[in-house]
């Protein structure tokens, strides 16, 4: 059996994502992916290859929340009997999500309904938790509130983790196993969508430099948690001057007695700069410029051991 599918998405877990159906024997009636912006999406750029009718577009609602007329008509035109959202940030309306027989699935990086939104890994890394999963579920008028359908948990959250190991080495695998689990279970009939337990429910906003500042004066592990729960986007960060110094590559260290925001050490592993209860050696920092070795950051900008940096 198969099933003729709309795909929207974007990026590499979109095109895996496409390969993965087609594989199952799927037929992919259409592909959705984010316009060209100088450099084209590789979900895009390969259902072209694969000859598949591609629909470009970065919304389908007016402000006010009705739908577009010629979004609904491009989608309606593909036949397609199931909808799979398999990595998309525009927002789609019922017209859309409701009009193929099996309506559609959406694929999200958290174990719902803990940490619904758009950083619900970020926010997993920054509040500590230690397990995490993926949910395939039920797109409805919420965010991220539809029943589920598949969910597979049992991923650790390690103490050097941060949101772009989480996602790339554990939960995106994971995350395409659990799209085509649940695309099989509907083509035959035993898809069995659970209501999620609203009492469970939590929802984060976006991580943007409001929760990105470090505040040197809160506790080291929680500095720790900041910094890689804020790699690779959009950087946790101290000050220097008036410069915001970004930290990435960082892992926590026991030990120190240096007042919080002291430069301890620059060396061939980085940068290692004191917390309150620890460290935090800093492998790689953003200020002025693109991503760079922490030590050859402070060697251009002068920072010297004993310097005291300043929180965000």
């Amino acid at each position: 059996m198969s099933l003729k599918l709309a795909l929207f998405g974007q990026a590499a877990f979109g095109v895996d994502c496409l390969e993965r159906l087609l594989g199952e024997g799927h037929r992919v009636v259409g592909v959705f992916a984010p316009p060209d912006t100088g450099r084209p999406d590789p979900l895009g750029a390969r259902a072209e290859e694969l000859g598949l009718p591609v629909v470009r577009r970065r919304y389908f609602r007016k402000k006010s929340g009705e739908a577009i007329p010629s979004a609904t008509a491009e989608h309606r035109e593909l036949g397609a009997e199931l909808n799979v959202l398999a990595f998309v940030t525009a927002f789609l309306p019922r017209e859309i999500t409701d009009a193929p027989r099996h309506g559609s699935i959406c694929f999200h990086p958290s174990l719902l309904p803990k940490y619904r939104g758009g950083a619900a890994i970020n926010w997993q890394v920054i509040q500590g938790e230690r397990e995490s999963g993926v949910t395939v579920f039920v797109p409805d008028a919420g965010v991220d509130t539809g029943p589920i359908l598949v969910q597979k948990g049992e991923v650790e959250i390690a103490d050097d983790d941060t949101t772009g190991s989480l996602y790339f080495k554990k939960l995106y695998p994971l995350g395409l196993e659990a799209i085509g689990e649940a695309v099989r279970a509907i083509d035959v009939g035993r898809a069995k969508p659970v209501a999620q337990d609203e009492s469970q429910a939590s929802f984060q906003g976006l991580v943007d430099d409001a929760v990105a500042a470090i505040d040197l004066g809160a506790k080291g592990q929680v500095v720790d948690r900041l910094v890689r729960g804020c790699d690779p986007q959009p950087g946790a960060f101290v000050r220097r001057g008036e410069t915001r110094v970004r930290l990435f590559d960082a892992r926590f260290e026991s030990g120190g007695e240096a007042p919080a925001g002291t430069v301890m050490a620059i060396d061939a592993d980085g940068l290692r700069l004191a917390l309150c209860g620890g460290s935090l050696r800093v492998g790689r920092v953003r200020a002025d410029g693109g991503k760079e070795a922490a030590r050859a950051w402070a060697e251009r900008a002068g920072v010297r051991p004993a310097d005291l940096l300043q929180s965000g």
